[in-house]
Order: C-alpha cells, then sequence, then structure tokens
C-alpha cells in the first residue's frame, strides 16, 4: 500500500443494484473513507457520466487521475486489488472463474430484472411487448433455478454472495416478479446472509 493511498469517486446513485453491489464491496473492503459517492443520472445528456462512460451506464469509478473503470464486477476487482485482499475473489486458478462465472449468474438476473422493470417504465402499456418480458422472465426464473439447487455459502461474502443478496433485494424492492414461493431456500439464504453481513442492510435503497 502506498504511504499516500489515492481516493476515488463513484458515479452511482443509492438506488442502482449495481452500484449497491461496488458499495457493499467498499463497506466490506474497509475502503468508505476513500470513496466519494458523487450521483449520476444516465438520462440527462448532460451529465459527465457519458464521457467517464461511453456507455453512460454506471457505476463508474473515476480514479484520482481522471481516468475510469466502470462495470461492477471489474470495479470489484479492481477495489479488491486496491486493499490488497483475495477476499471477494480468489486469486488465480479454477476457483477464480467458478466465482466470476456464478457472479455474471447473479448479475443476469438483476439485467432481466431491470429490463423487465424499464418495460414498464419507458414504453406506454399498449406497447409493452409480452414475448420480451417472458424472454427476460424466462433468465431471471432459470437462473434462481440454478441457485435454488444450489446456493452459495451465507457466512461467507465475496463477489458471488455480493452480486446473489442485490439481485434478490432489487427482485424484492422493484417487484418485476414474484420469487420468494418458488425458491424458499434462496429467501432463507437471503435472510441468513443479512443477518450475517452487516453491509447488506447498510446499503439499502432508502424507502420511497
Amino acid at each position: 500500500m502506498s504511504s499516500n493511498p489515492q481516493n476515488f469517486v463513484l458515479r452511482s446513485t443509492l438506488t442502482s443494484p449495481f452500484g449497491r453491489k461496488v458499495r457493499m464491496a467498499i463497506d466490506v473492503l474497509g475502503l468508505n473513507d476513500r470513496i466519494t459517492l458523487v450521483p449520476a443520472d444516465t438520462l440527462d445528456e448532460n451529465d459527465t457520466l457519458r464521457q467517464q462512460n461511453p456507455l453512460g451506464k454506471m457505476p463508474c469509478l473515476v480514479l484520482a487521475d481522471g481516468s475510469t473503470i466502470y462495470d461492477s464486477g471489474v470495479i470489484i476487482e479492481f477495489l479488491a486489488d486496491v486493499a490488497g485482499t483475495d477476499r471477494l475473489l480468489p486469486a488465480s486458478g479454477p476457483a477464480r472463474f467458478k466465482a466470476l462465472t456464478l457472479a455474471r449468474l447473479a448479475d443476469g438476473i438483476t439485467e432481466a430484472a431491470i429490463l423487465v422493470v424499464y418495460e414498464g417504465r419507458f414504453r406506454d402499456p399498449g406497447a409493452h411487448s409480452e414475448r420480451w418480458l417472458a424472454h427476460q422472465r424466462g433468465k431471471i426464473t432459470r437462473a434462481l433455478a440454478a441457485f435454488e439447487k444450489s446456493p452459495p455459502d451465507p457466512g461467507k461474502t465475496d463477489i458471488i454472495t455480493i452480486g446473489l443478496a442485490c439481485a434478490l433485494g432489487y427482485l424484492d424492492w422493484r417487484k418485476p416478479g414474484e420469487w420468494r414461493q418458488d425458491h424458499p431456500r434462496l429467501a432463507a439464504w437471503l435472510a441468513a446472509f443479512a443477518k450475517n453481513e452487516p453491509a447488506f442492510e447498510r446499503t439499502r435503497a432508502p424507502a420511497v
């Protein structure tokens, strides 16, 4: 670690599920005092987020020299490196790639859920595509079934459990579809994880 550690800016919101992933990692890694959260508006053409990430997506991490890192998974890997720990992700070998694969599966739940929510938010009711909605809900259902069959250890906080907890938290919050009744093991898993990892509650979106 440098004797003069760098500070970073996180472009995100308190309601972004992928931003929550990064905020949880920051909390777990003990980096809260080195990160400043600056809200971003993905729909604002004048928001500097579009220069920081050409995709105009958050979260986006701005480094001290003005360069940026984006995609929540990449940011978490970077922050783990900054913290000098492999707590969130194995350093190498098959275990690393298995963890990254399961983390992407959890992210896929969130991505599909966001698309379902956006279909309702940005399209008029008569313009909704039921085929598109069924396609996205199918992704959610299949991914949840995989985790229901083999849930991760709720006592371990890593890139998999952070992503899965944020995905399930987003399903509970935005309610793009019911999931708890058909996935009792996952519902129990989330309760156990939230009990074991205080950062889950600390990063919860503010009540509307």
